[in-house]
């Protein structure tokens, strides 16, 4: 009994061995092939272990680790995630809750989400990391007591392995702190009701502990991009804006930092640290000089003007201290609008990573999480009250919607990819679907491209930070994320979108695949009063007759009229939609050979 207990404790010690020398293995043969060493800081550039520059084309995986209500439509009654889960457990308890949660987080990025976003474009990741899955609360502790779950080095340790796979920098953001590092709560998870991190030195020290956890794990890993040590700060040290936007000092973020960046560098000094100011990452008052000789500053632009006077003070400070600047979070607004940021930021030899990568119904990101109608009922009885839904129809639900969030049942947006990689390269135009003719072409396939290039649209970005103005650039927020407002419809034979809120002067171009010929196009479309008007524009400037669309007597009333001779040549043709009168609704035009023409 002993020997074969002997042999059997034998096996599994070399077993475990050899499991060390094969991830040991793996380790070596991915640094070997990797063969650039760790990004670092080079006076003003981020470079490789070769000296290269390198341009971080980043996405920020958004509510997979912390869930913030506006993405889960849940904000107006629950907008930090701890509101979140106790909406979640009133309908199918603490046991239900679990089960959803590690649903939604196995679902939420997986090794197909990392694989699809190097294949669009993307070198590096952002991580937004809750401490909650790495340490407990300082309430669950003992007295001075650090502690450590599992849960979260787990997932981090797989999606690196999954960005290594894809030659992918993988960026650590502690993105909710111990207690909750600003007053916007969504953000970080901040429960009011316990310290925050600048109220309580054990939170601090929590925090402390969990960096330098980190870089004692990932110390010697070159997929490891940067750590971004502390996410979007907004408080008020000593200044009367509860975001601290007019901090002069930021005395306790400095001081904090610096020893965040001590405890790394005890055990790691590898790695490019990121810092980032108070008030959403952008007031640097007080913060310098610098302490590290590898780190870089990080900015957050939103809903502002694209010019370079919207990022001349970042770019001053990069002058002056002679350090790398990255624009470690960004998006939320229109394709125009990305388009022109990151064509700024990369002309200024600014790395970048957008936000975020999943939301429920989201025109504005790489993919759209769809929301089924049985969702909306929850949500109407969280905000509403009213009779409580039952555990059975709660979590069935909740699954459903977990389980939307896997990549191979999200909605991909060709659109917002286009716009962030290849329309930064080129004004060209680009098909957005195959629109062959003689058939049928969605009013809603027109071109891939920017405002004045695939359509021209009166509103199309919003810069509403600077002037205190909300401006809706899609207005039925629907499908695209253009300029061109699109509405969901309901009529059978579209495919499933309208173009609404026309207006004078606006116009579409679609690319068109077609036999050589003269064309009888019939326009479906609808409007509630007054007379619409249209051409067809077609390359060359040759123009068809204007037709007019009489009221149809209600928007969701579809009738047709044909414009006919429309030519077009064999092959590829740039086709104009010309609205002359707006005030009406487009579904399609169908392209009917003219058989009696040549």
């Amino acid at each position: 009994m002993q020997v074969q207990l002997g042999l059997i404790l034998g096996n599994k010690f070399r077993a475990i061995r050899m499991k060390k020398i094969i991830l040991a293995a793996q380790l070596l043969i991915s640094i070997a092939s990797f063969g650039q060493g760790f990004l670092h800081r080079d006076g003003q550039k981020i470079v490789d272990g070769n000296g290269k520059n390198v341009l971080l084309r980043g996405l920020g995986l958004g509510g997979w680790m912390v869930q913030e209500g506006y993405m889960l439509k849940t904000q107006p009654f629950a907008s930090p995630q701890y509101q979140i889960r106790q909406k979640i457990q009133d309908v199918i308890g603490e046991e239900g809750t679990k089960e959803f949660y590690a649903a939604y987080k196995a679902n939420g990025i997986t090794k197909r989400d990392i694989d699809s976003l190097a294949k669009w474009g993307f070198n590096s990741i952002r991580l937004p990391m809750h401490y909650n899955l790495y340490t407990p609360p300082i309430e669950q502790e003992k007295s001075g007591e650090i502690t450590w779950i599992e849960e979260g080095f787990t997932m981090t340790d797989n999606l690196l392995k999954w960005c290594a796979e894809n030659k992918i920098y993988l960026i650590l953001d502690l993105h909710a702190a111990p207690g909750g590092q600003g007053n916007d709560a969504a953000i970080s998870d901040f429960d009011t009701t316990k310290p925050a991190l600048w109220q309580s030195e054990a939170n601090q020290k929590k925090m402390i502990a969990l960096w330098k956890k980190l870089a004692s794990r990932y110390r010697d890993n070159p997929w490891i991009g940067a750590y971004d040590i502390i996410n979007e700060p907004n408080w008020n040290f000593t200044g009367s804006n509860k975001n601290g936007c007019d901090e002069n000092s930021n005395g306790p973020l400095r001081d904090l930092m610096v020893a965040v960046t001590k405890a790394i560098r005890e055990v790691d000094t590898n790695h490019l640290i990121f810092i980032e100011g108070n008030c959403w990452g952008n007031n640097y008052n007080g913060i310098f000089p610098l302490w590290d000789d590898n780190l870089a500053l990080s900015f957050h632009k939103y809903w502002n003007y694209t010019d370079k006077a919207s990022i001349e003070q970042m770019l001053g400070y990069r002058e002056k201290y002679n350090v790398p600047i990255w624009m470690g979070e960004s998006g939320e607004n229109s394709n125009v609008w990305f388009k022109d940021a990151l064509t700024l930021v990369e002309t200024n030899n600014i790395g970048w990573a957008f936000w975020p990568m999943k939301k429920i119904d989201n025109i504005a990101g790489v993919t759209s999480v769809t929301k089924i109608p049985e969702y909306d009922i929850l949500l109407k009885y969280w905000k509403d009250g009213g009779p409580k839904p039952s555990p059975e129809f709660a979590k069935k639900t909740l699954m459903k919607m977990a389980d939307n969030y896997k990549m191979e049942n999200v909605t991909v947006k060709p659109d917002v990819i286009d716009a962030m990689f290849r329309q930064v390269q080129t004004d060209d135009t680009k098909p957005y679907k195959k629109n062959a003719v003689p058939g049928k072409i969605a009013a809603t396939h027109y071109d891939l491209g920017t405002n004045g290039k695939a359509y021209s649209d009166t509103d199309f970005i919003n810069y509403r930070s600077v002037t205190g103005k909300d401006e809706q650039w899609n207005r039925g927020n629907s499908m695209r994320n253009d300029g061109v407002d699109i509405l969901p419809c309901k009529y059978k034979d579209s495919n499933g979108y309208q173009v609404s809120f026309i207006e004078d002067g606006e116009w579409i171009q679609y690319t068109v695949d077609a036999k050589e010929g003269t064309y009888n196009v019939a326009i479906r479309y609808s409007s509630e009063k007054g007379e619409g008007k249209l051409y067809l524009e077609t390359e060359g400037g040759a123009k068809s007759t204007v037709i007019s669309l009489p009221s149809t007597g209600g928007n969701d009333k579809w009738k047709t009229v044909v414009l006919s001779n429309v030519v077009l040549r064999s092959g590829s043709n740039k086709v104009k939609a010309v609205f002359e009168k707006g005030g009406f609704n487009l579904n399609y035009f169908d392209f009917v050979m003219n058989k009696n023409k040549k």
